[in-house]
């Protein structure tokens, strides 16, 4: 029987990274949203088509190269990332293959066997990522997990991140035990913090906040709370 590939899972920065994508209908037009609100350097798009609809107000962005044209090799260079979203089989393999030679990443869409990686169906919240995949064999079933994912983690875990990404400059600069600053952190994981949030009650969040920071901290939680509730 065959056995699918196993992908190695990871989170890629793409800052001052140059991306390719060749495609840009309705599929292509959502990655190249996705590159951009993951502050790629700078995206080339490819298509022969006019931009309209969503492409044309992603043109704003200064990250955005468009050009009406026919992919050539040479677009290839100086890439970090390449997505691919045509109906030309011919093409779609021509891209594969040279971003195979070139050691560069490739993402065919919807056809996992032309790729060096896939793209995961993605929840988020803030700072917060879930990204569900099942290997390239069943994007519906990564979409129906997508869709419960999203009813199940709410904006109070994004939140959540903010308060922690506050706290912890804060509590590193008491100088305490590296025990001591996880033990704050895990237990307030594991508080009625998040209730708190995802109900939006500032007195029940500030009254766990207290129970659980250090005395030095305790004067900072109207400003680990600003405009979160």
């Amino acid at each position: 029987m065959h056995r699918a590939m196993r992908y190695y899972p990871m989170f890629v920065s793409l800052e001052n990274k140059a991306c390719l994508v060749v495609g840009a209908g309705e599929v292509g037009t959502r990655k190249i949203a996705s590159l951009l609100a993951c502050g790629a350097g700078s995206v080339l798009v490819l298509d022969m088509r006019e931009p309209e609809g969503e492409l044309s107000a992603l043109r704003e962005n200064p990250a955005l190269t468009f050009e009406r044209r026919s992919f050539e090799d040479k677009d290839l260079d100086g890439r970090f990332l390449v997505i691919a979203s045509t109906s030309d089989e011919a093409l779609n393999w021509r891209i594969s293959d040279l971003c195979r030679e070139r050691g560069l990443l490739c993402n065919i869409v919807d056809q996992p066997e032309k790729c060096s990686f896939i793209v995961p169906a993605v929840v988020s919240q803030g700072d917060l990522t879930l990204a569900i995949s099942t290997g390239g064999q069943s994007p519906a079933l990564a979409k129906h997990l997508r869709r419960h994912l999203q009813e199940s983690f709410g904006k109070e875990y994004a939140a959540l991140l903010v308060v922690m990404g506050r706290l912890r400059p804060l509590l590193l600069d008491l100088g305490q035990e590296t025990r001591d600053n996880t033990a704050v952190f895990r237990a307030l994981v594991g508080s009625r913090l998040l209730e708190a949030l995802a109900a939006r009650d500032r007195e029940q969040a500030a009254a766990v906040l207290a129970e659980h920071l250090p005395e030095a901290l305790r004067p900072r939680i109207t400003e680990l709370l600003h405009g979160l509730l």
